[in-house]
């Protein structure tokens, strides 16, 4: 399997290179098409103040919005250009998710950017945006951290499982990755042992698959109390010196992940390598 379709995300922020150096990266290990969608949304106008904004000021706010994507294509290809690749570069108007999504469908992966804090007022609502793709788009969407630069993306993997219906499919969606990957460790955080979903020993299962697939995965398991799955994952990643962690994104409803927390939710916000997520 390969990945012959990514749709990379890009917008305004200043991390946005990095993502394009990832994406450029998977596209050449892959001899993928690199396609970048880039979205022109609406002016954004509180009802309240509607009435009050003169015809002059809302073209002043659409040109700036052109004027940004202007600017945007124009970094976009010279990063191209630097690497020595050819993408393609898409404008599309209304909102971030509803276009994502619909580009997203025609692609193999989709290549995002975790939110940052530090940008928040300038990007409104990024991370919805991250967690409304990941659960709309039915593709697996590979979420670039904020922070540092990342040479290699794929070489050591660390895959988080639990026999669920989203690892399964991140799993699956994850292939093309895995299966050039020089290291693939299963890890499964406080599991159920005998569980039905999972037999009598926790990742060999799906070890075994991967391996009727060519990949050489070694099965681990962690049992933590005093630290949550989202914390664990980051801290074993970071042991086995992983860059790319592969999991099933929202197993239980987004609303209760709000409320209550949980590993999806933990790991977007505090991701230190990318990550791979499939709904």
């Amino acid at each position: 399997m390969s990945l012959k379709n990514i749709l990379l995300y890009v917008d305004d922020s200043k991390h946005c290179k990095a993502r394009f150096a990832v994406a450029a990266q998977l596209a050449a290990a892959h001899e993928a098409k690199l396609t970048a969608v880039y979205v022109l949304a609406p002016p954004y106008i509180p009802t309240y103040m509607a009435a009050q904004l003169s015809a002059e000021v809302i073209e002043a706010q659409a040109k700036f919005a052109r004027q940004a994507a202007e600017q945007a294509e124009s970094n976009f290809n010279d990063w191209s250009k630097t690497a020595g690749m050819s993408a393609e570069w898409r404008v599309s108007e209304g909102l971030a998710d509803d276009v994502i999504v619909t580009h997203g469908r025609y692609s193999d992966l989709i290549v995002m950017g975790q939110a940052d804090p530090a940008e928040s007022e300038m990007f409104y609502g990024a991370g919805d945006v991250v967690a409304q793709v990941i659960l709309d788009s039915g593709r697996p969407v590979l979420v670039v951290p904020y922070a540092g630069h990342f040479e290699t993306v794929g070489r050591n993997v660390l895959v988080a499982w639990n026999a669920s219906r989203e690892a399964a499919r991140a799993v699956n969606d994850a292939l093309p990755l895995l299966e050039k990957a020089d290291k693939v460790t299963v890890m499964n955080v406080n599991p159920d042992k005998g569980a039905a979903s999972d037999g009598d020993v926790p990742g060999a299962d799906i070890s075994l698959h991967l391996a009727r697939h060519g990949v050489k995965a070694e099965a681990s398991t962690s049992y933590a109390s005093d630290i949550d799955i989202g914390d664990t994952l980051l801290s074993r990643a970071a042991d086995l010196g992983s860059d790319l962690i592969v999991m099933g994104g929202y197993g239980r409803s987004r609303f209760r992940e709000l409320v209550m927390g949980g590993a999806s939710r933990h790991l977007l916000q505090h991701m230190t390598v990318p990550v791979l997520m499939s709904h």
